[in-house]
């Protein structure tokens, strides 16, 4: 199955993504990784044609616009865009699947909105990275100092796309398919070659972050059936046995473990696919 591009105007923000080709499936809201693209679902996609399957670019991401200057990029604003954009749609039912940054909009969308949300599918994160209590002061500092002084900053540009394509290759361990399309649809022509085209202001330190205590109450909160993908081992940031232990507070929830990289749905589509495709015929 081949993805086509879509374009949405939503709330004011032009939204992009891909889509299936067939409209008569599950409908599928497919929310990828930070800094990635709707095209980190191009794999996994071959492997799911029975599905009404829409990847987004989320905004500042891929070819979706930025958000205007005087908008924040925060969790509650990305639920509320999803949202947006699957009344866009036509959609008042629909199963969520996120990657690493989109499993936790999606996780916490599903607890937003358990009235919309019919089945959850979340790889590699649920509920969003927490932030001790303890830091929440010198959080905040840095992203306050980084985002004062993002203006002046100018954006790298690249000969060709044998650079960046190499750059995601160590940053996120992928294979080189694997890499090229996330980086086609991430970097637009400049004077001189290629920059990336996601918004700048998604690289500063996340200004606040939900404590653990916070998290625990939003995921007992998502009422639909859940599937959770890992691969292992864990990455250094969502440790065991943390994350093993956010599955316990769901109150429909399953667990597949497989080993392979943080992008296991782009390297392994097949395997991953199995376990949506019997979740969603469960």
């Amino acid at each position: 199955m081949t993805l086509q591009p879509f374009t949405l105007e939503v709330q004011g923000v032009h939204a992009a993504g891909l889509r299936a080709p067939q409209r008569q499936g599950t409908r599928v809201l497919a929310l990828h990784g930070w800094l990635d693209n709707a095209a980190s679902f191009v794999p996994l996609a071959a492997q799911l044609p029975a599905l009404d399957l829409v990847a987004l670019d989320l905004p500042g991401h891929g070819h979706s616009a930025h958000l205007p200057p005087d908008t924040q990029y925060n969790t509650p604003g990305a639920i509320c865009h999803v949202l947006d954009v699957a009344d866009a749609l036509g959609w008042e039912r629909f199963t969520l699947l996120g990657h690493s940054m989109g499993a936790g909009i999606a996780s916490l969308t599903a607890a937003a909105a358990p009235e919309r949300v019919e089945r959850l599918v979340a790889i590699e994160a649920l509920g969003g990275l927490r932030g001790p209590e303890d830091e929440t002061a010198q959080r905040l500092r840095d992203h306050v100092r980084a985002a004062r002084a993002l203006p002046g900053r100018n954006l790298r540009v690249f000969a060709d796309l044998a650079a960046p394509i190499r750059a995601r290759m160590m940053a996120n361990q992928l294979s080189e398919p694997c890499a090229r399309l996330l980086v086609e649809r991430g970097v637009k022509p400049v004077d001189g070659g290629y920059s990336w085209c996601s918004d700048p202001r998604l690289m500063l330190p996340t200004a606040l972050r939900l404590s653990e205590a916070q998290i625990d109450n939003l995921l007992a909160a998502i009422a639909c059936p859940t599937q959770v993908i890992y691969a292992t081992p864990a990455q250094s940031y969502y440790p065991e046995p943390l994350r093993s232990e956010r599955i316990g507070l769901l109150r429909d929830g399953r667990l597949s473990v497989f080993p392979g990289t943080h992008h296991l749905h782009m390297e392994h589509p097949q395997v991953v696919a199995e376990v949506i495709n019997a979740f969603l015929a469960g």
